[in-house]
């Protein structure tokens, strides 16, 4: 993705084109019963959705309109994105005169089968990825080597019963002290590998580094860092399950009433949860919300983690970063709104938003901007971390920047280049999480005593 030139608001336009776009798709969603769901619930298990090309989108409310109908939005350029839909979704969009393009499926697109397949690992030119189990047995002979500075928590299960895991790093890693925390999340959606690898970059580069690297060593002495490396580990493990590429994005959590499976964890967050045309109802839909806010167990077990570091009315984590790809992004709250300072966010708030957002960028390369100037989205991280918490909170949108250097899935031979490239950014943010005012030179007003 690109910059892009912010404009005013276009609400009507937006709602009207939401309306239009959305009704051959949900035409069938009469009150009742569950044989009036649109055709592409009926088929959602027998068909994997496509990427597309949609040409003539310019502005934020046409995303925000398309988005509405429950694809997702993968990539943005100026007059152009790339969504991800199914044929049936992608059949009403061109017949609401929109030019649509096919592109290539990802390597070795697989075909549903109605049996549960066993699962393989990655296909070739992706075998460094590690699967779930492999990122496991990592992560368990990290603790085994380094049992004085990283430890780990089950906080609970999966849709399926995979362990959810919180892996702490800190100099005195079995106390709990009176020290900022940062908490960086990974794998929401279930083809974004490379997140799963950012997390297994930050333990071991954490690890191997304390008392070698003085930046490191410094932020091990004084913070408490928790990686939670992948939130999505039954969908993950579903997008490479019969050896070959799915382009799954939800979770595995069965919709009632429904042939479709799954819920799209960042669309399930209980703040703002489908309050702005920025999630679908639909359970077909590839941004589907739920059925109520943290409906999802994924989202539950992570929502009563980060609740549980709220300890006398004082929440321990003050910044945060949710790995995603792709586009190379840094995005920050709000995404509910196009407001600048929307509920519960003050001027300085957004200036120290923006001010630390743009300083990462300018290390990793990325695009900084507010989630929203992409396109409403409601029910996320950042917004429920920000908006439930007052945590910093960012999206990284990973490498690449565009379908065409491998869009959800380029080749493990980037692993190494793209999860080092967010060193220093990471770091910056630890530096800044004793008091992310400090961005903005107003340290003295809102961390006295800090």
């Amino acid at each position: 993705m690109r910059p892009r030139i912010r404009g005013g608001r276009t609400t009507v336009l937006a709602a009207l084109l939401s309306l239009a776009l959305a009704a051959p798709i949900a035409a069938a969603q009469a009150q009742g019963a569950p044989s009036a769901r649109p055709a592409a619930d009926s088929t959602a298990s027998a068909e994997l959705p496509h990427q597309y090309e949609v040409t003539g989108l310019a502005t934020r409310a046409e995303r925000t309109a398309l988005a509405a109908t429950g694809v997702s939005i993968d990539e943005v350029h100026a007059r152009a994105v790339v969504i991800t839909a199914t044929r049936a979704q992608a059949t009403a969009i061109r017949q609401l005169g929109h030019a649509l393009r096919k592109l290539p499926d990802p390597p070795g697109f697989a075909t549903p089968s109605p049996h549960k397949p066993r699962v393989k690992d990655f296909p070739t030119g992706y075998t460094k990825y590690h699967t779930y189990a492999e990122a496991t047995k990592e992560i368990d002979a990290l603790v085994a080597k380094y049992p004085a500075i990283l430890s780990k928590q089950v906080i609970g299960t999966s849709h399926e019963g995979r362990n959810l895991l919180a892996l702490k790093l800190s100099k005195n890693v079995t106390k709990d002290e009176q020290e900022p925390e940062v908490l960086f999340t990974a794998h929401q959606h279930a083809r974004e590998h490379l997140t799963v690898e950012m997390s297994l970059y930050l333990l071991n580069e954490f690890t191997s580094k304390y008392g070698t690297d003085p930046r490191i060593t410094k932020m091990l002495d004084s913070r408490e860092i928790w990686i939670i490396p992948d939130l999505n580990p039954d969908g993950g493990e579903y997008d490479i399950a019969s050896g070959a590429f799915r382009s799954w994005r939800k979770n595995r959590q069965p919709n009632a009433g429904s042939s479709s499976v799954g819920t799209d964890l960042n669309r399930n967050w209980d703040f703002k949860w489908g309050c702005c045309g920025g999630s679908s109802s639909s359970p077909s839909s590839e941004t589907y919300r739920g059925k109520s806010p943290a409906s999802a167990p994924e989202v539950q077990v992570i929502s009563k983690f980060v609740h549980g570091r709220n300890i006398g009315g004082k929440q321990q984590i003050k910044a945060a970063i949710d790995f995603h790809t792709y586009s190379e992004l840094v995005l920050w709250p709000f995404g509910f709104t196009d407001d600048d300072t929307g509920e519960g966010m003050t001027q300085d708030d957004h200036d120290a938003f923006a001010t630390i957002g743009k300083n990462m960028a300018a290390t990793n390369g990325y695009t900084p901007e507010q989630s929203s100037d992409l396109y409403i989205t409601d029910g996320s991280i950042d917004d429920w971390l920000w908006g439930d918490q007052r945590i910093f909170a960012y999206t990284f949108e990973m490498y690449p920047s565009s379908f065409g250097s491998g869009g959800f899935y380029p080749k493990d031979s980037v692993i190494p280049k793209e999860t080092a490239r967010n060193r220093e950014a990471v770091l910056q943010l630890l530096e800044l999480a004793d008091c992310p005012y400090r961005a903005i030179g107003k340290e003295g007003q809102y961390c006295k005593g800090s």
